[in-house]
C-alpha cells in the first residue's frame, strides 16, 4: 500500500513542482510531468530512509514528494539544456 501511496503523492507533487518551477527545458507534457513526480516522490522516500528521516516502508510526506519533484525537474531542465545545446 506504501508504494501506492508514494505514487499518488508524487502524481500531485509532479503537478505543484511544475507550477513551481515552469521553464522552457521543462517537460511540457501532462504525462511526463506526473511521471517525474512520481520519480520525485521515489526519489524523497528512498534519501529520506537513507537519512534516517522515515522508518523503513515509511513513504516520504507530501513537502518532501515535491521538493524531490522539483529537484528531478531541475535535473531534467539541466540535462535536456545540455542536449540542446
Amino acid at each position: 500500500m506504501s508504494i501506492l501511496w508514494t505514487i499518488v503523492i508524487g502524481f500531485i507533487a509532479g503537478v505543484i513542482a511544475k507550477f513551481l518551477m515552469p521553464g522552457k527545458n521543462e517537460p511540457s507534457g501532462f504525462i511526463l510531468t506526473t511521471i517525474l513526480g512520481i520519480v520525485g516522490a521515489f526519489v524523497a522516500t528512498f534519501l529520506g530512509q537513507a537519512l534516517g528521516f522515515y522508518a523503513p516502508g515509511e513513504g516520504a510526506g507530501f513537502i518532501g514528494a515535491v521538493v524531490g519533484a522539483i529537484v528531478v525537474l531541475f535535473v531534467w531542465g539541466m540535462v535536456a539544456k545540455k542536449n540542446a545545446a
